[in-house]
């Protein structure tokens, strides 16, 4: 098995600790939506958005590399 092969159990433990980084991230983002009429959804809130979504992409790299980090991986048997 190489030290980058999916496992579930290394799926999951990625999956917790991003969704743990990120949830006041996705509150932001809710929020931002909810409080922008329809006619403002376009245009200046796509960049916001862009800009939240790509803080939350680098969470994912992130929390991804940290997780090797802590040996949850195995080298070559």
């Amino acid at each position: 098995m190489s030290s980058s092969a999916l496992t579930p159990e290394r799926a999951e433990r990625i999956f917790q600790s991003l969704r743990q980084a990120v949830d006041s991230d996705l509150r932001s983002l809710a929020e931002l939506l909810a409080s922008k009429p329809d006619r403002q959804l376009l245009g200046r809130t796509e960049f916001e958005v862009r800009d939240r979504v790509h803080k939350i992409g680098a969470r994912a790299i992130e929390a991804a590399l940290n997780e090797r980090k802590k040996g949850g991986t195995k080298g070559p048997a």
